[in-house]
């Protein structure tokens, strides 16, 4: 489809970073599944070559999960703004971490509504004032990472939009990990949001009239930071959760990307779910044949055998 982002729009890297390591890691396309949101980056489902669903607004996750648990032999990617998943969709954002389904979701941040004329999104910080808004922001920011950590996601990292490469790399991390993976990914949108703007990622002052960059953007993987939950032990745990929560609140002058957050000691959902209902791996839902000569036809049999209480 012909893609009508705006120019200069953090969307296209996002995206072609999908793309990039959807077929580095050599995901046949008939396995792999794309769902977006409402807003600029709900069209990102048109512009990758796989199974593409364009779902309704906040509810990105709700059909992404659905599908995962439906199918646990694709590979499935949710993609939506800052404004789709951490303000309609807050509550659904919550309860996906409580459950920790195999499935990546990469989160388009640029602090606006992009599609519905620039008004503030969640994390857009109180004060700010962009070209597109009447008056300064009344609201405190969503914290993204934070937000993540505590809602129980089991892989928690950030990403740059044009740093494509390295977003490509932290995108296969997330698809590989064993759990319910959250990328959040900073953008410049460039209709609407004048503040956070690729020349203030790269750390270009205009204020000051400096043609010297110094980049706000730094790897966590460069500082020697481990993100890792290596003993399935609380003290570990809660060590780790409280560096990544540290880490995700610097910002302004020194603003980190990379990992922040990895367990894969927490089993995945599809495997709770298989030792509830022990042929649901072998037998799932979407191998069900429906009907049959325009008559039901599904076994739901074994499904019910191990429900039984």
């Amino acid at each position: 489809m012909h893609n009508d982002w705006c120019a200069g729009c953090g969307d296209f890297g996002i995206a072609n970073a999908i793309q990039m390591a959807l077929a580095e890691m050599e995901i046949p396309r008939h396995k792999a599944a794309l769902f977006s949101g409402i807003g600029c980056s709900g069209k990102t489902s048109h512009y990758v070559n796989v199974y593409g669903i364009h779902t309704l607004h906040g509810r990105v996750l709700t059909f992404a999960q659905g599908a995962k648990l439906a199918n646990p032999d694709m590979t499935v990617v949710a993609a939506g703004g800052d404004g789709d998943g951490l303000g309609i969709g807050a509550g659904h954002f919550v309860a996906a971490g409580r459950r920790n389904i195999d499935m990546t979701y990469v989160l388009f941040n640029n602090g606006v509504y992009g599609l519905t004329k620039g008004q503030a999104s969640p994390t857009l910080r109180l004060g700010e004032k962009t070209k597109s808004l009447p008056s300064p922001n009344t609201n405190y920011n969503v914290n993204p990472i934070g937000l993540a950590v505590a809602s129980g996601y089991t892989f928690v990292a950030r990403g740059y939009a044009y740093d494509v490469r390295h977003l490509k790399d932290l995108i296969i991390a997330a698809v590989r990990h064993k759990g319910l993976a959250f990328l959040d990914v900073l953008q410049p949108c460039p209709t609407y949001n004048d503040i956070n703007t690729r020349d203030w990622y790269a750390g270009l002052d205009a204020a000051e009239g400096s043609a010297e960059r110094h980049s706000r953007i730094y790897k966590l993987e460069d500082t020697g930071y481990d993100p890792e939950v290596h003993y399935n032990e609380e003290s570990e745990i809660n060590e780790r959760l409280s560096q990544a929560l540290i880490k995700s609140l610097e910002w302004d002058k020194k603003i980190p990307t990379g990992i922040f957050y990895r367990n894969e000691i927490i089993t995945p959902y599809e495997t709770r779910l298989s030792d509830k209902v022990p042929n649901y791996l072998e037998n799932h839902p979407s191998e069900q044949r429906i009907t049959s000569h325009g008559k039901p036809a599904a076994d739901i049999s074994g499904l019910l055998d191990g429900l039984e209480v």
